[in-house]
């Protein structure tokens, strides 16, 4: 049996190109090494993981959104507020200074928990009906997810996963 030379070069050349790999890092959830830190947020009125958290409305009744966001783990830090909100499909509007945030003011914390609050009504102010965001229909979810910048008390930021909303009847 013998090689020839083309065949070891080849090789060589493969194993090479191999060795030469090197896994991204960086932040973001497109990334396989995404380290959240040692501050985890949680969305504690959470109902299922779709495979962000998801929190549920209606069509009917009141048609509120609630989010509530709590600081998990033991890092011994606290969250002071929400200081951003916006709903997109990207991570890229939460991180752009430019972006037309959702609320106005900061959402402050309390017993290190903070929640947000709207409607359906006042969602479709903020992004009207189009194309890329259709009308709310029941067991669909809204095509915005909601992003939060959230800023604990020593002033740290933390960018917690984004939330989806599910519509129910």
């Amino acid at each position: 049996m013998s090689i020839n030379n083309k065949t070891v070069f080849l090789f060589i050349l493969f194993v090479a190109s191999l060795s030469g790999c090197t896994k991204q890092k960086g932040i973001g959830p497109n990334y396989s090494d995404y380290n959240p830190g040692q501050t985890p947020i949680a969305v504690t009125n959470a109902v299922d993981y779709r495979p962000d958290p998801t929190v549920t409305t209606s069509l009917g009744g009141d048609s509120s959104i609630t989010i509530t966001l709590s600081l998990t783990g033991t890092s011994g830090k606290n969250i002071k507020e929400i200081t951003e909100v916006i709903g997109s499909s990207s991570y890229a509007a939460i991180q752009n200074s430019a972006s037309k945030f959702y609320n106005t003011a900061p959402i402050a914390a309390a017993n290190n928990q903070a929640t947000f609050k709207t409607t359906i009504a006042e969602y479709f102010k903020k992004y009207p009906v189009s194309s890329a965001n259709p009308k709310a229909t029941a067991n669909a979810e809204l095509a915005n997810r909601f992003y939060f910048r959230v800023t604990l008390d020593d002033g740290s930021i933390v960018y917690p996963t984004p939330v989806r909303v599910l519509v129910l009847q």
